[in-house]
């Protein structure tokens, strides 16, 4: 799902239009592993002030081709040079499931730390047990990765360790060869 079109998803549009509602206007987004930019893009025409970041120098050059009028640049989930309290939102769009599952909890607590009172992060995932070895994505583009899976339980509970409270979940059935997924959206807690 993750970086394909959003034309024939109207239940992921739906969700990223909640939340470019609920951080419009909070401080900048950063589209975490964005790839082309699809979603960078469409979060942009919901009038977010968004811009992307990814490991790939290839994916980058391709959403800055894509993309002319956003900003892009390259970089890790693990290496953000995130000022505290300056974003309104994250997005990890089907971006950080091959992420050690060690080193998850210390990302998710620097985008806690990133974000303003009442900013969100928004993450989608690959739901399951267990890790699985991929060598071919994007229809039959070789790779080398680990997708590590998750269970929505198992998410709340890294995102409530992190300091965020969960503010919605959308469940996503298997289908044709997808596995189960999820979108987690939780909100940095207002401070007093």
């Amino acid at each position: 799902m993750g970086i394909g079109g959003l034309a024939p998803e109207p239940w992921l549009r739906a969700a990223l239009a909640a939340f470019a509602e609920d951080v419009r206007g909070l401080g900048p987004v950063v589209d975490v592993g964005c790839g082309p930019g699809t979603v960078t893009a469409h979060l942009a025409g919901l009038g977010v002030d968004v811009s992307g970041v990814d490991l790939s120098s290839k994916m980058i050059g391709h959403a800055q081709r894509l993309h002319p009028e956003l900003r892009f640049s390259v970089a890790s989930a693990t290496e953000l040079d995130l000022e505290d309290g300056s974003l309104g939102g994250i997005l990890g769009w089907w971006s950080l499931f091959n992420l050690p599952r060690e080193v998850l909890p210390e990302v998710l607590a620097s985008f806690a730390r990133a974000l303003v009172p009442g900013g969100q992060i928004l993450i989608g995932t690959h739901v399951g047990d267990g890790d699985v070895a991929r060598t071919e994505a994007y229809d039959g583009v070789p790779v080398q990765w680990t997708t590590h899976l998750w269970q929505p339980e198992q998410l709340d509970a890294l995102v409530a360790s992190a300091g965020l409270e969960p503010v919605a979940q959308l469940r996503l059935p298997a289908s044709g060869q997808s596995r189960p997924q999820v979108l987690l959206s939780a909100r940095c807690r207002l401070r007093p």
